[in-house]
């Protein structure tokens, strides 16, 4: 049964990157690539771990891949914020098909902020 779950996770681990990475191809600007690589990525790498915990158990792998899945998933998001707002900030500028720029008057109040 432990292998059955384990390989129904690992297919949608694989999906799930699958997915990631046609986003990564298909998606106009760089924050929605970005979107893409945090969210879809992490899911299905996170699910294969899982997956790998299944399949060997509380063994040396499975508790690497426990302790693997919280360190992937605040280091992607730590770090595809801190592209975006790179990003941003150096003047990359959304898709013109975007409607909203929720960060505009974020990153003009951290400007007038180091300006003091």
């Amino acid at each position: 049964m432990s292998n059955i779950i384990g390989v129904i996770l690992l297919c949608i681990g694989i999906l799930f990157n699958l997915f990631g990475c046609l986003g990564l191809i298909r998606l106009p600007d760089v924050y929605n690539r970005l979107q893409s690589a945090t969210k879809c990525v992490t899911l299905g790498t996170c699910s294969i771990l899982i997956s790998l915990l299944f399949f060997f158990g509380f063994s040396e792998i499975g508790i690497k891949a426990l302790v693997a899945i919280p360190l992937l998933f605040f280091s992607t998001t730590v770090a595809a914020h801190a592209l975006a707002r790179g990003a941003y900030i150096s003047g990359i500028g959304l898709d013109k098909r975007s409607i909203k720029d929720d960060y505009k008057g974020q990153v003009i109040e951290d400007q007038g902020d180091m300006e003091q």
